[in-house]
């Protein structure tokens, strides 16, 4: 086979930057004003005014954004956090930088979200906050949690670092809990080179965090409480305002190219395409699939013969939170089936804007 250049190759993820973002970065560095300022404080509010909610704020990326998130609720040694164990680590480790505990319930294996039904039953005295992960770019079930939530007195935390423009019905996910935490990572529907934001409506909250993100300061050099080095770069910003200009764009064509998967993948035997509900705007951040026993290769043997093609493949992810060292040296025993098998069968493909039809086409063809 003829061997594959990089330059060739169908990555799994791309970022789609042009001369906008480039002007606007280039404006920011001749200002001389590249820390945090009026950049920033434009993209907060440009950001706050597309998803729905009275507030945003900026941060130094998505893993911040939820410590900060956290430490903004006053939370108590000892107390606990309900997440999901099928996620990125960071869900749970920020619980862990704020001296709480994370709590996990077992995902809906048709979603990867967390279970709702599941919820209730790990709710102790000591929970204090839900952290849904919209996981993939599908909304959680908020209003199912939302009602557990408030039954229970316990905030909410949305995890939406990987669902920029996902709803359910009308509502933006990042406007329906407490709070919510997104990620501009090169790989996100949206990036900002690095990056993170806070979501709230919530004008107290928004204010701590405004101090906690920057040492916390409400005059210079006048530290009120004890703060971070959280702050996001004016040149960051900049890279933001134009992408936010191009998200619904770049979701259109990411929800295009995930239809064409699913009118060919869906019939293919052994593969599992991702489910939809009625109502729920799915972004698709990742497009996920299933690789289940009845399909003729094992999920290493398809990822070899993608590479082999030229075609990027990616497993979010292959070992669930409690399952990693560091969880299990921690004492965590318990074992949530449906995230386990999940980390055995997923296997994401490319799903970024900056496909041809012809690329995708080429995906299935190969695993149909």
């Amino acid at each position: 086979m003829e061997k594959i250049h990089l330059y060739n190759m169908i990555n799994i993820a791309k970022p789609l930057l042009n001369e906008k973002e480039e002007q606007a970065v280039i404006a920011v560095l001749r200002s001389g004003n590249l820390a945090q300022g009026e950049k920033v404080a434009e993209f907060e509010k440009k950001f706050s005014s597309y998803i729905g909610t009275k507030y945003a704020v900026a941060t130094s990326n998505g893993t911040t954004a939820l410590h900060l998130a956290l430490l903004s609720l006053d939370l108590s040694k000892g107390d606990e956090i309900i997440t999901s164990p099928f996620s990125f680590i960071a869900s749970a480790n920020t619980a862990i930088y704020s001296d709480v505990i994370p709590v996990f319930a077992d995902i809906n294996p048709k979603t990867f979200n967390i279970d709702p039904d599941l919820i209730e039953s790990k709710i102790t005295r000591k929970t204090k906050v839900i952290i849904p992960v919209h996981l993939y770019g599908l909304p959680a079930e908020m209003y199912k949690i939302k009602k557990i939530a408030e039954k229970h007195n316990i905030k909410i935390v949305e995890d939406a670092c990987q669902a920029h423009g996902a709803k359910i019905k009308n509502n933006f996910v990042g406007s329906i809990g407490d709070l919510a935490c997104f990620s501009f990572y090169p790989t996100k529907n949206m990036t900002t080179g690095e990056g993170g934001i806070i979501t709230t409506n919530n004008k107290l909250l928004a204010e701590r965090l405004r101090l906690l993100r920057s040492h916390g300061m409400k005059k210079r050099y006048h530290h009120s409480y004890l703060g971070y080095n959280f702050r996001m770069t004016d040149i960051a910003a900049a890279i933001g305002i134009e992408q936010l200009k191009k998200l619904n764009k770049f979701n259109k064509i990411r929800i295009l190219n995930a239809n064409l998967y699913i009118k060919y993948l869906s019939k293919t035997t052994g593969i599992d395409v991702p489910l939809i509900p009625k109502n729920f705007h799915h972004v698709f951040h990742q497009f996920t699939i299933r690789i289940n026993s009845k399909y003729p290769l094992t999920r290493d043997q398809v990822i070899e013969k993608l590479k082999k093609n030229g075609i990027g493949s990616e497993i979010y992810y292959p070992i669930p939170i409690h399952k990693q060292i560091f969880y299990k040296k921690m004492g965590y025993k318990e074992s949530y089936p449906y995230a386990e098998k999940a980390s055995k069968e997923v296997l994401s493909l490319p799903i970024h804007p900056g496909l041809t039809k012809e690329e995708i086409m080429k995906v299935i063809e190969i695993l149909s």
